[in-house]
């Protein structure tokens, strides 16, 4: 999973944190559109408006919980990441 593909030329503000047990990734998208979020065997998929945006995910995160609100993605890893 890799923040740049998110902070370059789209200059959205992306943030992960570290935990014991896992990881958290939040993903401003800074859009009033209507956004969804699915999650796809190991790949988050963000549908604003007309644009996708994909994220693959660590293959040794156990689990995944993903939702977004106002804009912000927000993805929740279990594991040994």
């Amino acid at each position: 999973m890799t923040l740049e593909q998110f902070t370059g030329e789209d200059g959205h503000l992306a943030r992960q944190y570290e935990y014991d047990d896992g990881a958290v990734l939040a993903v401003d998208f800074g859009s009033q559109e209507e956004a969804t979020v699915d999650l796809v065997a190991d790949t988050v998929i963000v549908v604003i408006g007309e644009e996708q945006y994909e994220i693959d995910l660590p293959e040794a995160a156990d689990d995944a919980n993903t939702f977004i609100k106002n804009g912000v993605l927000t993805v929740e890893l279990e594991g040994d990441l």
